[in-house]
């Protein structure tokens, strides 16, 4: 199977490369013709141009001299101007003779050529064409006398020499074209094995992990692009996947342990009771009240689990503004006659927060019922809450204080965990309370803080932000 993955990336990095090859081409073909002509139509036009020049010169003479006689000023013409290599001049007037440069004999050979000395052009033509096999620029034009043709000027400038610069031309363009062409295709080819290796490591990566293997992990791909970029998502993704599946795991583990304890005791004390007689009305009812309070104890540590678990989810904040002052003087309210403590009225700035009040009362709640039961009778209780300014972002630290024996400061972390209990003074309790409560702060988008109450106790402050958060949290 590893064969024909690597086969599949090759063919891909293969069928990407010859892909690259066809575009490559059509692009290094369109320049390459573009070049040749380009060059081709310069060459044309500087040759036109040096053979234009003796028709200027031609006709700037005769306007100057005015000669009676054409055919001698031509002849004259002919013989004291200087022409350049390759060059070649042919005068012809229709009622004469044909004047012509050295090297002429090959033009007045030529079928157009001919055509022109009869048939003079009725303007100046600049023509391309082949004369003995060799490409010749040409300029024909009519030879006035007053307002009558009398005659045709012709100029050719023999253009072997540019044929062989330009087929030099194309060889090269070509040969670079081929080059370029060829370490572009193999450069592209390189890198995409490189980057599909890169894919294919992460597609077994992914495989492995199917099958059950957490602990696979991309790593550092040596590089910092997107396929690097990639990876280190693919790892925080699978870190933040495999600490969600290990708290459920353990969320299972304490679950199930938790409930074993109750339900074995409701079990044991129906057994026990239908092994008697069951005629003792007291007996009956001393069984049945105990069970129920397991059950019960058993549906309080369900409901408190399955508000953990409803934490994860993307709507679990109802959040909308809530007038901070408000809502700790109905908590307040609510708990001052759950046990006769020292209530004390609720210090709070006048400000309104962003939350979900009803999560963040529930939380509130727990954490005086922690206060009521970690103290007697007579102690003190209070709800303080301040503004904070973390980090730039303004912050809001809802504490609970209590003057009870407090929490030691080696087990603080370990109370905000399911089901812990350190130092705790009543049995009644499920452990789930502060795990709530963080929770809901991490819901929040802040944190949960244990540190001493101005009264020796504890205090146990959620940290939330002012605005609206939207980050999800996890229970741990």
């Amino acid at each position: 199977m590893n064969s024909r993955r690597m086969l599949r990336r090759v063919g891909s990095a293969g069928r990407l490369a010859v892909f690259n090859t066809l575009i490559l081409a059509m692009i290094l073909g369109t320049v390459v013709a573009v070049f040749i002509g380009n060059f081709t139509t310069s060459y044309q036009a500087v040759a036109a141009s040096s053979i234009g020049i003796e028709l200027h010169e031609f006709q700037q003479q005769a306007l100057k001299q005015k000669p009676s006689n054409l055919e001698v000023f031509s002849r004259n013409f002919l013989v004291n101007y200087a022409l350049a290599p390759g060059e070649v001049v042919v005068i012809a007037y229709t009622h004469g003779g044909v004047l012509s440069t050295p090297g002429s004999a090959s033009v007045l050979r030529s079928p157009q050529v001919r055509q022109w000395l009869v048939t003079p052009p009725a303007r100046t033509v600049v023509a391309s064409t082949q004369i003995a096999g060799s490409p010749v620029e040409v300029v024909a034009a009519p030879i006035f006398a007053g307002h009558n043709v009398v005659g045709t000027f012709i100029a050719t400038s023999d253009l072997s020499q540019f044929a062989a610069e330009r087929a030099r031309e194309i060889r090269l363009s070509i040969s670079v074209g081929v080059i370029a062409l060829v370490a572009a295709v193999m450069s592209t080819f390189v890198l995409l094995r490189r980057l599909l290796r890169k894919v294919g490591r992460i597609t077994t990566t992914a495989q492995n992990i199917e099958s059950g293997n957490l602990d696979e992990r991309l790593g550092d791909q040596g590089s910092n692009d997107e396929v690097g970029e990639l990876a280190h998502t693919f790892d925080s993704m699978l870190d933040r996947l495999q600490t969600v599946m290990n708290a459920q795991r353990r969320l299972l583990s304490d679950v199930s342990h938790q409930l074993r304890t109750p339900l074995t005791a409701a079990r044991g004390h129906l057994e026990v009771l239908g092994r008697g007689p069951m005629d003792d009305p007291a007996e009956v009812r001393e069984t049945l009240d105990i069970v129920i309070d397991q059950i019960d104890h058993t549906r309080s540590v369900v409901e408190r689990l399955l508000m953990l678990g409803r934490v994860m989810e993307p709507d679990f904040l109802d959040v909308r503004p809530t007038e901070l002052r408000t809502l700790l003087r109905e908590v307040h309210g609510a708990v001052e006659v759950l046990a006769r403590r020292d209530f004390r009225e609720p210090v709070s700035p006048d400000v309104v927060i962003e939350v979900d009040v009803e999560k963040l009362r529930g939380a509130l709640m727990n954490l005086v019922d922690n206060a009521i039961r970690a103290t007697h009778d007579g102690d003190t209780v209070a709800l303080v809450a301040e503004l904070d300014d973390e980090h730039g972002e303004q912050m809001m630290r809802i504490s609970v204080d209590d003057s009870g024996p407090g929490i030691e400061p080696n087990q603080r972390a370990a109370v905000l965990e399911r089901f812990a209990r350190p130092g705790a003074r009543d049995r009644d309790g499920s452990g789930l309370g502060l795990a709530i409560v963080k929770a809901v702060a991490e819901a929040h988008g802040g944190w949960i803080e244990i540190t001493t109450s101005p009264y020796g106790g504890a205090r146990v402050t959620m940290v939330v932000p002012l605005g609206t958060h939207d980050d999800e949290s996890e229970v741990q």
